[in-house]
């Protein structure tokens, strides 16, 4: 089993397509550099200014654990955080439970 945490997110109106380039170029790569498993991540079908990250750890401790370093750290802090930040209306969370082929499938075909 992996624990898997959804980020939905809510953007300022008008800036789903410059959040996805940030994500896309900045934001993931920094995350997979520090060994964080970002799933899928993009766009929602329905609102191009509506936006999901899924994230998959090894249980919740990993979670709280790689988190705590990663948005402690300066490539955060001096990198994109004010540019994600700044472009976040509303976020929301959800932390559940998935099987390892589960999380795969995600991996494999998106949402």
């Amino acid at each position: 089993m992996k624990t898997v945490e959804i980020l939905l997110y809510t953007l300022q109106p008008g800036t789903g397509h410059e959040f996805h380039a940030i994500m896309q170029n900045v934001s993931v790569p920094l995350h997979r550099s520090v060994g964080m498993d970002v799933v899928t991540y993009g766009n929602s079908m329905h609102d191009p200014d509506a936006y999901y990250l899924i994230r998959a750890y090894d249980s919740h401790d990993h979670l709280e654990t790689s988190q705590e370093a990663f948005y402690k750290s300066e490539a955060w802090r001096i990198g994109p955080r004010a540019d994600i930040i700044a472009r976040i209306r509303t976020s929301q969370k959800s932390v559940a439970p998935m099987t390892t082929e589960a999380v795969e499938a995600l991996r494999q075909n998106g949402i």
